[in-house]
């Protein structure tokens, strides 16, 4: 029987989700075991915060200064002081730069470490450290190239927003209410667009094409090749796995808040804490990986993470 013909429920991965959870977390419970998967769990979320929100210059007068006024401004500013802004921007960007990649670095390594706490049930560190070494870097270097055109993309979209912008409220007028109609258009029917298909790339990525990696040993592409046919010919599915994901984040979210608000916001000073507030999080980290892997599992044995031992190139 082909995944085409299998019955693909949303539904059906939750309750062995949560025995997952309680098999590995609770039976027994084991604080020691907690850190460590929690740490692998801390690595694998380095950096997974929410991303950047594009917001551009309204236009409008403020503080009596007009765009214009406040664009001369700025650019005699830069003109004198660019003896030091460079170096420093040049300085500050290349940091951030490593240290982003280095983060990124981390969680790639991490995600697979944890990814084998919950598949095998073990709570190792050094082990899918060196293990999936191969696939953690070719992973890492595939979200540095989508992350880069990403980026390229968006800022493309923008540039041309903005010059068509200001060419339109050049013109003083009805122009300047087709400039604010046509950047909202052009937010909506051409940003946004594309930051939802490079979110959902990374979301696939991470549900689906890491577990094919760590099953076969293979690159990345290779195993985005392996999931694509499946992902092409069960389009409708996966739509709908994405949307009980909305509400699965939806649901865990509101609990989470709840929490905060009966403890006063003690609970969630704890979960603001590097590490700690992760492993607090854990049976919520648990039960979200192994419900990818549960719902993957429905399109055939061999993409069961839970009964295959991994193969390593």
């Amino acid at each position: 029987m082909t995944p085409q013909e299998t019955q693909i429920s949303v539904i059906d991965p939750i309750s062995p989700a949560f025995e997952r959870v309680k098999t590995i977390l609770f039976r027994p419970f084991d604080l020691g075991k907690w850190f460590v998967i929690g740490f692998c769990a801390w690595l694998a979320c380095l950096g997974s915060g929410g991303g950047p929100s594009f917001n551009f210059p309204s236009g409008q007068q403020r503080h009596g200064l007009s765009s214009g006024e406040v664009l001369d401004h700025t650019k005699d500013f830069l003109i004198e002081n660019l003896f030091w802004i460079l170096p420093a921007a040049i300085i500050v960007t290349v940091v951030i730069i490593i240290i982003c990649l280095v983060i990124t670095w981390l969680s790639s390594r991490g995600h697979f470490m944890f990814l084998h706490c919950v598949a095998l049930n073990k709570a190792e560190v050094k082990v899918p450290w060196h293990k999936f070494k191969k696939q953690a870097n070719s992973f890492f270097l595939f979200r540095v190239v989508l992350a880069l055109i990403g980026f390229g993309v968006v800022m493309l979209l923008v540039a041309m927003l903005a010059v068509i912008s200001v060419l339109l409220f050049a013109g003083g007028g009805h122009s300047n209410l087709l400039a604010i109609i046509f950047r909202v258009l052009f937010k909506f029917c051409l940003i946004l667009p594309t930051v939802i298909v490079f979110t959902l790339i990374k979301k696939f990525t991470l549900d689906f094409v890491v577990p094919v990696m760590f099953l076969r040993g293979t690159t990345c592409t290779t195993a985005w090749r392996e999931f694509w046919p499946l992902l092409i010919g069960n389009k409708g599915k996966f739509a709908l796995y994405i949307l009980f994901q909305i509400v699965i984040s939806l649901a865990v979210g509101i609990i989470v808040i709840a929490g905060v608000c009966i403890t006063c916001c003690f609970l969630g000073c704890i979960l603001v804490i590097p590490y700690i507030g992760t492993v607090l999080l854990l049976p919520i980290l648990v039960f979200d990986r192994s419900y990818t892997l549960l719902y993957l599992r429905q399109y055939g044995p061999s993409f069961d993470v839970f009964s295959i031992e991994p193969a390593v190139a």
